[in-house]
Parts: structure tokens; sequence; C-alpha cells
């Protein structure tokens, strides 16, 4: 197997990690005013303190992927990071922005005793959550289906070419998805009324994603895919409906599981869909970028490959001690009361 294709599934293998931990922040914090507000049971404060003690420990750390992923493009196909990273700039520079207000909103919703301080940075979480997952489903819609690209490799379109109708419901897509999947989350590390009103509602949006995202499947496969990218989208509509129905039953593991392969499987269909192209040209095939022409040399392919066997096994040693540590539920009463500014957010429960 040549080099290039060796980088392209790495990359590939990159952003299916990517989406489908962080996917799950992305949909906890879109819930945050939905299952953090107050009931009968449970006060509001606590409840969005329950759900940021779930990702707390991990969020930071799913980013990095980000960061691998945004990386290994530049290194090993430096064209293709030139040509989209310019292309896709307004996008990609919202997406960073929201992605800091979001930080920000975890570590300092918790610096002041005032519900007005923590409510306004609620708005942040919630909003550089939703903001994302919107625009890397918009995002990648356009990487699959093409762009304008020139014969000098450079995007000839403008912010509002990326707006397509397509590109508006892989965004839906993704969000909804990750809603999902981040309810599932919830429902499996949380217990109390959180639990129960987490995996009631990923049903609920779980039906209404799976629909939007059979059609944005189909429509993308229809017009760039392989047999074998269509078998690989049709496992995750099979993953993604046996979630929901393991959820109905009150399985939360599986039905964690579930959603967990069907983002993966699911961005892998892309990238099936995408190869040996990383970027197609909509103006003319001639212009589109391979995994050929946009590569770097095979030099630095060896040297980047014995770097990724060496450090890619200890980065996920050290991702799985992390969630395995952390693997325990939360519940209200692991909570302390909210008396000091210094109050941490994220509690780590005892056995």
């Amino acid at each position: 197997m040549e080099l290039t294709t060796i980088w392209f599934i790495l990359i590939a293998v990159l952003w299916i990690g990517y989406f489908v931990l962080e996917g799950f922040d992305f949909g906890v914090g879109a819930l945050f005013p939905v299952l953090g507000r107050s009931t009968q049971e449970q006060d509001g404060e606590t409840r969005k303190r329950v759900m940021l003690s779930t990702i707390g420990p991990v969020w930071d750390g799913n980013e990095v992927w980000l960061l691998t992923a945004g990386g290994a493009m530049f290194a090993a196909f430096p064209h293709w990071y030139a040509t989209l990273f310019s292309g896709f700039y307004l996008p990609l520079f919202i997406i960073l922005v929201a992605l800091i207000v979001r930080a920000l909103g975890f570590d300092y919703r918790g610096k002041v005793d005032s519900d007005v301080w923590r409510q306004r940075w609620d708005w942040c979480i919630f909003l550089g959550s939703v903001i994302p997952a919107v625009l890397w489903g918009v995002a990648f819609t356009n990487i699959v289906r093409g762009v304008p690209i020139d014969a000098d490799m450079e995007y000839t379109g403008g912010f509002f070419t990326l707006l397509n109708p397509l590109a508006l419901l892989g965004g839906l897509v993704f969000l909804g998805v990750f809603v999902t999947h981040g309810a599932m989350f919830l429902a499996l590390k949380t217990d109390g009324p959180i639990r129960h009103d987490a995996r009631a509602l990923a049903v609920r949006v779980g039906v209404v994603a799976a629909v939007l995202a059979v059609v944005w499947l189909a429509i993308i496969h229809t017009d760039t895919g392989t047999a074998l990218s269509w078998v690989v989208a049709g496992l995750a509509a099979v993953a993604l409906l046996a979630a929901l129905a393991k959820a109905r039953q009150g399985s939360e593991g599986w039905a964690f599981t579930g959603t967990f392969v069907a983002i993966a499987l699911a961005v892998a269909s892309l990238f099936i869909a995408l190869f040996p192209d990383v970027m197609p040209s909509s103006t003319d095939p001639a212009f589109s970028l391979t995994t050929t022409n946009a590569s770097s040399t095979d030099y630095t392919l060896m040297i980047m490959t014995w770097v990724a066997v060496l450090f890619v096994p200890i980065v996920l040693l050290y991702t799985s001690f992390t969630y395995w540590t952390f693997r325990k539920r939360i519940s209200g009463h692991h909570i302390p009361a909210v008396d000091t500014p210094e109050d941490e957010t994220v509690v780590t429960p005892q056995s």
C-alpha cells in the first residue's frame, strides 16, 4: 500500500476519533437548555453541574484529535490543507471562536456565585457546542460533494457557496446525531432523574436524526459513492437504529456504543466515497486534489509514519486510561452546594 493511501486512512481515523469523542461533548453542551432546566425532582443548577461533570475530565483531551487531524493534513497533504483552510477560512474561524468560547464557559461559569453570571456562560457553552456541530456538517458535505477549485488548486467560491441546501442538511444531521450521542452519554454516565430524561430524549431526537441522516447519506453516496461506501453507510444506519432500540430497552451501554459506531461508520463512508480525491473540484474534475497531487514527498511521509507508529499507541493508552478512571456514574448527591467562587464544576464520584 502506498504511503499516501496509508496517510489518507490515518487522517480519516483521526477525524473519526474526533467526531465520536467530541460529538458527545457537543451533544451535552447543546442539551444545556433542555436537560438543564429545573424539575420537581432536581433544581436546574444541580442538573447542569452533573452534565458538566460527565465531560469535565475528557472534553479538552477530545479536542486533541482535531489538532492532530489538522496537523496530519498539513504535513501529509499540504495542498489539501492550504486549499481547505484558505477556502473554508470563515467557517473554520467561526468554529475556532466557538470552541474557545465554549472552553471559557467550562472554566469560568463556576468562578462567581451569581445566577446571571452562570446563565451567560451557559449560553456560551450552548452556542459553542451547536455552532461547531452544524459547521462541521456543512464543511464535510462540501468536501465530499466538491467545491469550485481552479487549476492552481485555489478555492474560487465564497462563503455562501458553502451554504447550499445539501450542506445545510448535513449541518442539521451532524447536530441531530451529536445531540443523540450526547444524550446517550448522559444516560450512561449519570444516575437519577437526569438519566431517565436523557434516555427518553435520546430516543425522540434520534428518530428525527436517523431520518435526516438516511436522506443526507443517500444523496451524497448517490452522487459520489462506491459500493463499499454504500455498505458502510448502510451499516451506520443500522447501528443508529439499534442504538435507539437499546435505549428504549434501558440498555444505556449498548445504546451509547451504537451511536459511537454509527458516527464512526458514517464518517468512514464519507472518506471512502472521497478516495482517491481529498478535495474534488465541482468545476472541472481535472482540477481535483487527490492523494497523489496534494501529498508531501515520500521521505516526509516515511518519517511521519515512524513517528505515528511510536506515539499513536501512547495517545490511545492515555485516552483509554482517562475514560477508565472517570467511568463511574454521577448523580445530584455528588454535587456540593455552590458557596464560594472557587467551587469546582467538575466532580469525581467516589466508589
